[in-house]
């Protein structure tokens, strides 16, 4: 009888190729033929393995007749120090094994350092893009801030929930929600996981959930998705919504250290400078918009909101002031902010919410909710809701809540403006706008 214990062969990577820790050691790696060039006889295989690159030296006697770029292989070789080589070292080939080979050359160069397509031919070739070296790195340093988001909040004491994408209402209300039929009864596509977070407060205190929102805007800017990946948390006995910024703020700092640590390869091929976290700038939304429009001669225009180029100037004046890459904005007015959003009992015109805004756009939404009952029906009747459509919702507020409030952060435009894309979309490994559905 055979019986499977769970003790995976260690694979060797191309970081522990690249730490030295293995000169002179015979090993066996895998990975695709990400480039093929041949000089004197002597084929160089540059090996695309799962974290980075391998340079590998092949002798003719050895090269297996119609090695070509995106076989998937599996090499054995000497590891030996090569300054000239990706990583600082190479693989001396002893043998090569072809596991698979491609029925088609690629449609695009992806060993080039840049491919240079337009956003639309990068969207629409995006399975093989994706192999290139600057698109991994993106959703490397993507997959960095996730952990980070992770490791930083379950040490805080959160608790890692899964919410339902489909539900019975909008946490957002509006008309930008995609409805679908539900075994004959109407449904939509969750916007936010709000109403869920909230409930589980209740539960756990402290929750978090990394997932997909979906929103029915019909947009067509380099800032918005039609479905995006919101990190959210939400945590209670709160004594101020300033809480709230500075959990962010932590994890936060966390990720540039983690990102810092264990994407540099990435960060230097992406030519990614890390933001400053250790010392937010705090602003209320009337002096955010106050100071912009004087500094740079700017008619306010909306008094509700921030309009694009409004935060592109408040991002731009606490760089040039205080050095700062974020900010928080904070008291958004009522009329702008959902009902679960608390009004400032000093200013009910204002609430207890914020905005953080990374290097002029916003990237997180976030602030304290209501916790009392009639004031949560009150909130809803003055903005022309029926709380009895809302009746396992408002069951939280009814049995009892601490004072409580939370945030989502939406990770393709984190992962956008840290790494300098112009775009987005290029921050979705398969984006869904109006007009994309594929691949």
């Amino acid at each position: 009888m055979k019986f499977v214990v769970g003790s995976p062969e260690q694979q060797i990577s191309a970081r522990m190729v690249a730490s030295g820790e293995l000169d002179g050691q015979q090993v066996t790696v895998h990975g695709a033929v990400h480039a093929l060039r041949r000089l004197g006889g002597i084929a160089f295989l540059t090996l695309r393995m799962a974290d980075g690159l391998l340079q590998c030296v092949c002798p003719p006697e050895i090269e297996p007749e119609g090695l070509g770029e995106e076989c998937a292989v599996r090499v054995t070789g000497l590891v030996r120090p090569e300054e000239r080589a990706p990583g600082g070292r190479e693989l001396a080939v002893e043998g090569v094994e072809v596991l698979s080979r491609p029925a088609a050359p690629m449609p695009v160069p992806v060993a080039k350092r840049k491919l240079n397509l337009s956003l639309d031919t990068e969207l629409s070739l995006r399975p093989v893009v994706l192999r290139a070296q600057r698109e991994r790195a993106v959703f490397r340093i993507q997959a960095g801030l996730c952990r980070a988001f992770r490791e930083y909040l379950t040490i805080q004491g959160f608790t890692e929930i899964h919410t339902p994408k489909i539900v019975h209402a909008g946490a957002e209300g509006g008309s930008n929600i995609f409805r679908l039929d539900y075994f004959g009864r109407k449904a939509f596509l969750a916007q936010s996981p709000q109403f869920y977070k909230q409930t589980m407060v209740g539960v756990f205190e402290r929750v978090f959930e990394v997932a997909p929102v979906f929103r029915a805007e019909k947009h067509s800017t380099q800032r918005h998705l039609n479905e995006y990946t919101s990190l959210d948390f939400e945590m209670g006995y709160i004594r101020s919504f300033e809480e709230v910024m500075d959990m962010e703020a932590g994890f936060l700092k966390y990720a540039v250290d983690l990102l810092g640590r264990e994407c540099s390869r990435e960060l230097a091929l992406l030519g990614v400078e890390l933001p400053r976290a250790d010392q937010i700038p705090v602003v209320r939304f009337d002096e955010a918009k106050r100071l912009a429009a004087e500094k740079y001669g700017r008619a306010i225009r909306d008094p509700f909101d921030l309009e694009p180029e409004e935060e592109h100037n408040i991002g731009h004046y606490f760089k040039e002031e205080y050095g700062a890459d974020f900010v928080f904005v904070t008291h958004y007015p009522t009329k702008k902010r959902p009902f679960y959003a608390m009004d400032d009992p000093e200013d009910p015109r204002y609430t207890l919410s914020f905005d953080l805004l990374f290097r002029g756009l916003e990237v997180t939404t976030g602030g304290q909710r209501i916790h009392d009952y009639q004031q949560q029906v009150d909130k809803m009747l003055s903005k022309g809701m029926h709380p009895e459509e809302f009746e396992s919702y408002l069951m939280i507020h009814k049995h009892g809540m601490p004072p409580h409030g939370g945030l989502g952060i939406g990770l393709e435009r984190l992962t956008a403006q840290l790494c300098g894309l112009d775009n987005v979309r290029r921050a979705s490994l398969f984006p869904r706008d109006r007009s994309r559905l594929e691949p």
